[in-house]
């Protein structure tokens, strides 16, 4: 295998943010201990995206899920990085050609976060109460739980959302639990949000590692850390996204459980303005975890009623 030096290091792409930094180090560090190698025989290379340079509009109105990993994937095409180091719910169901994703890290907390400073919880919230978020999926469930609340665009990173939230910009916020663990700030969230009553995004908690197609060096390298748990739950979830066409513009959530040696999938598809929900879900062998995802896929398109993907266009 190749070996790599601080002359000659491993490049890991990534974006800037605080967030994704920690992600990225903890990829390195895994690669270290599993193979023996110095931190230094590693870069990391922060990378801009389109989603980091825009930040005055909301995403639904300069693109979906591409507008965080386009630039990164360039670069790995080009070969100026090796790896690039994703989260998973920022990805879409299909990688450009030449490029995959190989690997995942085990999954961190799936839940979503109620941060406030002023309400210890959901449903202390006021009425009328004014949230912040940059999610349509967290912004349709609020809408379809509490049609009362004023929804806000609300994005940037924690630092900046917790700024937002103190200057009075909006009452609450919800962040990922994932998110908050990996950068140490756990003690932000008010409480987590359980699953049975806020379905995570599809992938959340998941760090995806792609890399160039054909490069065994580096699949090698990948297979080493690999956590295939992690991998079950998300072919199941990925397959349901795939079906549903979704990305950053449509309200969905999806969560794939392992319990007693089966897998459990969860689903949930909204109208944008939160006034309907469709909800199914299916279990079976862990091994058909991409089936299982497609069927419930396609039992809530054909639940759908007329006009209700008529947003997605």
């Amino acid at each position: 295998m190749k070996k790599f030096t601080p002359q000659s290091p491993l490049k890991i792409g990534t974006r800037g943010s605080p967030l994704a930094l920690a992600q990225a180090h903890e990829t390195r560090d895994r690669l270290s201990k599993a193979h023996n190698l110095a931190p230094e025989a590693f870069e990391i290379v922060v990378i801009k995206t389109t989603g980091d340079i825009v930040q005055d509009r909301p995403l639904k109105e300069i693109g979906g899920k591409g507008l965080f990993t386009k630039e990164i994937e360039e670069a790995m095409l080009s070969g100026d990085i090796d790896i690039a180091v994703h989260s998973m719910k920022d990805m879409p169901v299909e990688q450009p050609d030449g490029l995959a994703i190989t690997c995942y890290l085990p999954r961190e907390d799936v839940r979503d976060a109620f941060v406030s400073l002023s309400a210890d919880s959901f449903d202390d919230l006021r009425q009328g109460a004014t949230v912040g978020s940059s999610s349509l999926r967290r912004r349709a469930q609020l809408a379809h739980r509490r049609p009362d609340l004023n929804l806000v665009e609300f994005r940037g990173n924690v630092q900046t959302r917790m700024r937002k939230l103190g200057d009075g910009v909006a009452d609450a916020t919800f962040l990922a639990m994932a998110g908050l663990i990996r950068l140490g700030m756990s003690d932000v969230a008010r409480l987590p949000l359980e699953t049975d009553v806020f379905l995570p995004a599809v992938a959340q908690g998941a760090i995806g590692i792609e890399q160039r197609i054909g490069d065994s060096v580096i699949s090698e390298m990948l297979t080493a850390i690999h956590d295939q748990h992690t991998g079950d739950l998300l072919a199941a979830e990925r397959a349901f996204l795939a079906r549903v066409e979704g990305s950053c513009q449509t309200p969905i959530a999806g969560l794939a459980e392992i319990i007693d040696g089966k897998l459990h999938f969860r689903a949930e598809i909204l109208r944008p303005d939160g006034s309907e929900a469709i909800t199914g879900a299916a279990s079976g062998e862990i091994a058909d975890g991409a089936a299982i995802g497609r069927q419930v896929a396609d039992d809530l398109l054909a639940r759908a009623p007329t006009g209700f993907f008529e947003w997605m266009k």
